[in-house]
């Protein structure tokens, strides 16, 4: 279980950063999300999520 809360995790931030890039425009292309700021929100939430989801993870990591 925290395997796959981990691996969700690294995807949620590594995803989320993509999208902040493409939304702020730093990430080139030809994509719909280039340039429009919506999809950096949503990356930032993604990240935010991520960190979150990584955190409870460890925080529940039994002892010894």
């Amino acid at each position: 279980m925290q395997r796959s809360a981990y691996i969700a995790a690294g995807l949620l931030i590594v995803v989320g950063a993509i999208f902040v890039g493409q939304g702020l425009g730093i990430l080139g292309g030809s994509s719909f999300m280039v340039g429009d700021f919506r999809w950096a929100v949503i990356g930032a939430a993604m990240i935010a999520l991520g960190v979150g989801l990584g955190y409870r993870a460890r925080a529940q990591r039994p002892a010894g």
